[in-house]
């Protein structure tokens, strides 16, 4: 299996590094010490998110040179399609928090097998937090093993957001950082129990999350309660749902009417 051939230790160290050079030009409560951009409308890209690509290209392909490559940084090389490995990776998720000092983003590395992620690191310096997950092997926060949320009930679950609309009055807000893998690991720490969205979003936002909470006893699924599968021709899913196995049907359920105007 690729799993077993991987030098994880490495992945974690490089991840390690790769966040302590974000952290570096990280200002808490300040602008970051770096030049800052816009990709597009509300999209901010920096000097360190760049940096920071650069890095682990370097590193994760030195470890394993087989797989391909995918990130938000780096353009886009259409032989991925056919390799079987895949380096999936976000090299600093949760951008407006970082440029803004606020605490809520992450460097995320996936390692993807045949459409499914496999191994994943995602370290938030900023919090202090490591995050080690292995496919069928259980997922760890700073050597700790997690349990995610086992909510059962929809109605009352906690939903990391700024506010919520009033069908989902129903629901309880919890403290939402801008990174959406960063909201996914509250799942799998039992802090949340539903991330949702319904919006189009890209593979390497997620991989590494998707595999953080599903090792934590999590579902992850599109917004439609599809699974989602890595490495396509265009690496979008429409929306999200991670939450508690218990609540995954409601939470369908709920998304589905609006998901289907927003689709039509």
């Amino acid at each position: 299996m690729p799993e077993r051939q991987l030098d994880r230790a490495a992945v974690v160290a490089a991840t390690q590094e790769a966040a302590a050079l974000a952290f570096a030009s990280w200002r808490a409560g300040a602008a970051a010490d770096t030049k800052v951009w816009e990709k597009s409308k509300n999209n901010p890209v920096s000097d360190i998110d760049m940096a920071v690509d650069a890095f682990l290209t370097t590193r994760l392909r030195a470890i394993l040179p087989e797989a391909a490559w995918l990130s938000e940084e780096t353009v886009d090389d259409p032989s991925r399609l056919d390799a079987r490995l895949l380096w999936l990776v976000d090299p600093i998720d949760g951008t407006r928090d970082y440029v803004r000092g606020r605490s809520g983003w992450c460097v995320s590395v996936a390692l993807v097998a045949d459409g499914l992620p496999i191994f994943a690191v995602m370290a938030a310096p900023a919090q202090d937090k490591i995050w080690v997950a292995a496919h069928k092997e259980g997922v760890t926060c700073n050597g700790e093993r997690l349990m995610g949320s086992t909510r059962l009930d929809f109605s009352g679950s906690r939903v990391p957001a700024d506010d919520l609309p009033k069908l989902d009055a129903d629901l309880v807000t919890v403290t939402k950082p801008n990174s959406i893998a960063m909201r996914m690991t509250m799942v799998a720490c039992d802090r949340a129990d539903l991330v949702a969205t319904l919006r189009w979003g890209h593979e390497w936002d997620i991989a590494a999350a998707h595999l953080v909470a599903q090792e934590a006893g999590g579902v992850v699924t599109d917004a439609l309660g599809q699974p989602i599968r890595y490495n396509k021709r265009k690496p979008l899913d429409f929306g999200l749902i991670c939450c508690a196995p218990g609540i995954h049907d409601a939470a369908v359920e709920r998304l589905s009417g609006r998901a289907a105007q927003l689709l039509a």
